[in-house]
């Protein structure tokens, strides 16, 4: 039967039944928006590279491996993953000697840069040796000896010194005079390290590596070609000539991650953003596109019913529901592509802005992400349009429409099954974040929060009679419309579920990573102000002058003075019965455990801080339980340049959120850092007017509140995701309840013609409403808890912190983006009857 063509059926039901397509169209297009957006920053993450600015006449550069190299096995076999090192690891400097007589090679310069303090300023230092490639040019004077200095124009300013006078500059070797032998003006290279702005100072290469605190190291080895020379040639050479060092030969852009550490870091937060934010979020999307191409279908039941008694059969009713995927996917994944390219430009932009990213690298946007964008609307549009068209399409002719005037009162038996096995699951996995810590807590209650939304989804009709039982006794109050409301939801269950659905997405998601922020955010801003014991708290941006903890000492009144060298190691935590690296925030402190103890309260748990020394070390309770160890085991770790340790463990502590999960002595941490300058001063006793000549000072609580303002700065990526997630989540659960009144105009018709004013619908309408956005907040805030609670007391050992303004904005929007979504389309599907 031609009349019965399954494109002419689709053709149709888009032209006959258009509010139904727009909101299937809606919801495929949102979907595409945030396949696209997550898969561009995925995409960038993967080919992030920047241009070599320093080493750009240099074709070929010899460096350390910038990442720490795990190998785990796996079922696979032996697996390596590599993880950004803190901070820079260096290579022996004579290295350069053997580069130098590698065929093609003109010359090797071993390269040192490192931060230098020229009164209350900082500069960037530099071996002389590096203008060979940086175009660094004298413009008066020599080039500097031993005990002698260069510098720019800048420098040479504000030090208001000339060729042949003295200044004074402190380095990691400490406060030292200088004969200033020449001046220079800085070429485009150390303009690069310099970032633009700092002023530049060179020394002779002999001393440079032990006025950076790194004896005998080089940050890197700059490899010159000979006339003529090929770039691969001259780098295969210098490789076979370096073949034991274990240093890595780079060309190309390979170049510019060794300059900017930040690239390392950058690859690792957009491809966290990309892959596995973005695995979630896409999850939620076609989960969410899904439900509506179902409730799509499902509201043509009646159309498919007549079709089957008319002589449609199963075959041409699914292959019309196939088509109308093929009519609509397409053109909403492809229009939904272009506000993803945006949302991913504006998302990249931000994380520039806010440093996570270097400037120079580019959004990446290929057709890769938008073909997959594209191809997962349709596969989910058709899948989902298969599986809800199965029922009407394999219904007997005579049963068809006596079937579709009656809804289902209850889930088919799969369905139910695979329910209870998602709230099993989910309840299972709750026990484990319970009684675990750290990544393993975080990790565990992700699965929660996820298989408690797919039990949702599962049992939805179940759900959604519970609810409106539940909540229909709270509405016997409300008069005629209310009690209306509570009998369509009690017979409507299938309709109720596809709008509580998103909403309990909405809620779950945006509560679980917003309140997970507040919960660690309130720990640790108690930790750290019942931490902090000193009177005074020194800080400065050029970092602390050497010595400032003793001189400081020596003021009067000043019972103990501590200065503290911040940075970060990596330590070897399990993770879901797999071993990663994780970065720790360390504290390197001078003096005594017995003094460290005068200035800050660790909240030591077992063992002593007296015995933290060489080779021995403190550490949170949390990171301990991730390790496995405890008092006088061995922790392995690696310290910021990638050297490997076995440090003794000699005392546990619990403040280690709010402070830092990692204290040693300062000496232990010294040679392995680019800066050897200490970054905070905690001082007990005495008064602040003698501090202030070491940098800004300020009380503990003053001190409490810059490292919270910091710490929000760092929870901008967790708003973003709930964001992203609980806004589409929203547009979804608009959408649904727009498509379920424009389906009822039947039946708003009816309750006109049976003698109900238009005021008495819209009340009946609204009650509906607010039942529908009572049960998915109600439903969401119960996953968000189920699944932050196990997650909080494993990574903080407190229960979640909601604050209370915040959690009721969430609600209100969800209960008033609810009611607006059913008004706004009955007002006008009323007024069209009416007329």
């Amino acid at each position: 039967m031609r009349s019965f063509a399954p494109n002419g059926l689709a053709r149709a039901a888009v032209r006959f039944k258009p509010a139904s397509f727009a909101g299937t169209f809606v919801a495929l297009m949102m979907s595409a928006l945030i396949v696209a957006a997550c898969g561009i920053l995925l995409e960038t993450g993967a080919r992030a590279s920047v241009p070599a600015e320093r080493y750009a006449k240099a074709p070929v550069v010899v460096a350390a491996d910038q990442s720490a190299r795990l190998v785990t096995d796996t079922v696979d076999g032996p697996e390596e993953t590599a993880y950004p090192l803190p901070d820079t690891a260096r290579v022996d400097a004579g290295l350069a000697a053997k580069a130098a007589r590698a065929p093609g090679a003109e010359a090797a310069v071993p390269d040192f840069t490192f931060p230098v303090r020229q009164g209350d300023g900082a500069l960037t230092g530099h071996g002389w040796g590096s203008h060979i490639f940086t175009g660094t040019a004298l413009s008066a004077g020599a080039a500097p000896r031993a005990g002698e200095v260069v510098l720019d124009a800048a420098a040479a300013r504000t030090a208001k010194a000339g060729v042949g006078d003295t200044v004074a500059l402190e380095t990691a070797a400490g406060r030292e005079d200088f004969r200033v032998s020449g001046l220079a003006e800085a070429g485009a290279g150390d303009t690069a390290a310099a970032g633009g702005g700092k002023a530049t100072a060179w020394f002779a290469d002999a001393e440079a590596p032990a006025l950076g605190g790194h004896p005998g190291k080089a940050d890197a080895v700059a490899v010159l070609a000979a006339d003529g020379a090929d770039t691969n040639a001259l780098a295969a050479a210098v490789e076979k000539a370096l073949a034991d060092s274990g240093a890595q030969v780079l060309t190309g852009d390979g170049r510019g991650e060794v300059e900017d550490r930040g690239l390392a870091y950058a690859k690792e937060t957009l491809t966290a953003l990309g892959g596995s934010f973005g695995g979630i979020a896409t999850l939620v999307a076609v989960f969410t596109a899904a439900g509506t191409v179902a409730l799509s279908v499902g509201q043509r039941t009646r159309e498919f019913a007549l079709l089957r008694a008319v002589g449609a059969t199963p075959r041409q009713i699914r292959r019309a529901v196939a088509a109308e995927a093929l009519l609509v996917a397409p053109l909403a994944g492809l229009l939904g592509c272009l506000p993803g390219i945006a949302l991913a430009s504006w998302w990249f932009g931000q994380l520039q802005d806010r440093g996570a990213v270097p400037e120079a690298v580019e959004l990446h946007v290929s057709w890769i992400p938008l073909l997959i964008a594209v191809g997962t609307g349709l596969f989910t549009a058709f899948g989902a349009g298969l599986m809800a068209g199965r029922r009407p399409a394999k219904t007997k002719p005579g049963q068809a429409l006596t079937e579709a005037s009656v809804e289902r009162l209850r889930p088919g038996v799969i369905r139910i099954v695979l329910g209870l096995g998602a709230v099993v699951g989910g309840a299972v996995l709750a026990g484990v974040a319970a009684s675990a810590a750290g990544a393993d807590a975080a990790n565990a209650s992700l699965g929660v929060v996820m298989l408690f939304m797919l039990a949702v989804a599962l049992l939805g009709p179940l759900v959604a009679r519970l609810c409106a039982a539940l909540f229909g006794l709270l509405l016997r109050g409300g008069g005629a419309p209310a009690a209306l409301a509570a009998a369509n939801s009690r017979a409507n269950a299938r309709r109720l579920a596809s709008a509580i659905t998103p909403i309990v997405l909405a809620m779950a998601f945006a509560s679980t990573l917003v309140f997970m922020h507040t919960s660690e955010s309130q720990v640790a801003a108690a930790q750290l102000r019942d931490g902090i014991t000193a009177d005074h708290v020194v800080t400065n941006p050029a970092g602390l002058p050497a010595g400032a903890a003793d001189r400081a000492a020596r003021a009067p009144g000043v019972d103990a003075a501590v200065s503290l060298l911040d940075t970060q190691v990596l330590v070897p935590v399990d993770s879901g019965g797999e071993t990663s690296l994780q970065g720790s925030a360390t504290q390197g402190f001078s003096g005594s455990g017995a003094q460290l103890a005068d200035v800050q309260d660790l909240d030591v748990r077992s063992g002593s801080l007296d015995r933290v020394g060489a080779g021995r070390i403190a550490i949170d309770k949390t990171l301990a339980t991730a390790a496995k160890v405890k008092v006088g085991d061995e922790l392995p770790l690696y310290l910021p340049d990638g050297t490997e340790a076995r440090p003794e463990v000699v005392a546990v502590y619990g403040r280690g959120l709010g402070l830092a999960a990692v204290t040693m002595d300062r000496a232990s941490l010294a040679g392995h850092v680019t800066s050897g300058f200490d970054s905070t001063l905690l001082v007990r006793g005495g008064d602040a007017e003698p501090l202030a000549a070491l940098g800004e000072v300020t009380d503990s609580s003053g001190y409490a509140v810059e490292q919270g303002v910091d710490r929000e700065l760092g929870a901008w990526a967790n708003y973003m995701m709930a964001a992203v997630l609980g806004g589409f989540a929203a547009i979804a659960a608009v959408n649904t309840l727009v498509m379920t009144v424009l389906d009822r105009r039947r039946e708003l018709a009816t309750l006109r013609l049976v003698g109900s004013t238009r005021r008495q619908v819209l009340r009946m309408l609204r009650w509906e409403s607010l039942l529908v956005s009572a049960a998915g907040v109600a439903l969401g805030t119960a996953i968000a808890m189920i699944t932050l609670t196990p997650m909080m007391r494993g990574l903080t050992g407190e229960s979640p912190h909601i604050p209370p303004l915040l959690y009721v904005t969430f609600a209100a929007t969800a209960v008033s983006l609810g009611i607006l979504a059913v008004t706004l389309p009955a007002r006008a599907a009323l007024r069209d009857r009416d007329t």
